[in-house]
Formats: structure tokens, sequence, C-alpha cells
């Protein structure tokens, strides 16, 4: 059996929710998730490593994803939208989401590393 879970995401600043005078950086970001695999799978848990321009890392871990677990067979795709606030207007996201495939196995699915950054922070 193959498990393989191909994971895109796409970043968003949110300026109206910011407040640069305040270091408030707030972002946004859509999660795409593929069973590229050949067997179903579940999202148990979650782990992100958030890094800020400062170097200060914070890690979060929870259950699921906005409040699901989604169920993926092979091919299917599901999607969410979530966010996250920073002090600073440049920074990264990378972790994981540990799965539980239809045979009983757990894995680990990588969340490839994404920048979030403020417009006008980059070249």
């Amino acid at each position: 059996m193959r498990y393989s879970i191909h994971i895109k995401a796409e970043p968003a600043y949110i300026p109206e929710q910011s407040d640069p005078l305040e270091d408030r950086y707030v972002f946004a970001y859509t999660i795409t998730l593929h069973n590229t695999g050949d067997i179903a799978a579940r999202l148990l848990t979650r782990h992100w490593i958030i890094t800020n321009a400062n170097g200060e890392v914070q890690e979060v871990r929870g259950d699921g994803v906005v409040g699901n677990q989604p169920y993926l067979k092979p091919g299917e795709g599901y999607q969410y939208t979530s966010g996250s606030i920073m002090e600073t207007p440049v920074g990264s996201m990378r972790g994981s989401y540990q799965m539980i495939a239809d045979d009983g196995t757990h894995f680990d699915a990588k969340i490839p590393t994404f920048t979030l950054a403020a417009p006008g922070t980059l070249n």
C-alpha cells in the first residue's frame, strides 16, 4: 500500500485585520489536501511550526483542522482556510498532519514550508 497525501498552501495577507504600528500581522492560508495514495485515510491531528522574522518559533498542535477530521479516499481532496497572527511582516509555516489509513497504519503527511509576507516586504 502506498500512503501519500499531497498538500498545497496558498497564503494571503489580511490588511483590514492587521495593525503594523502594533506589530500585528494577520495572515490567512488555504490548504488543499489530495490523497494521491492507494488507500483511504483520515486526518487525526495537526502540528504546525510557525517562525517569524525574529527567529521566534511557535508550535501548534491540535485535533483535526477547523473542527474537522477529513476522510480522504484515493483521488479525493479537501480544502480549508485558517489563519495565523504574527508580530513581524514576514514569517514561515511548516508542519505535518498525522493520518491513519484504513488498514490502521499511522503516517505523517508533510506540510511543505510556505512564506507569509505582507505586501512590499519581499522583493
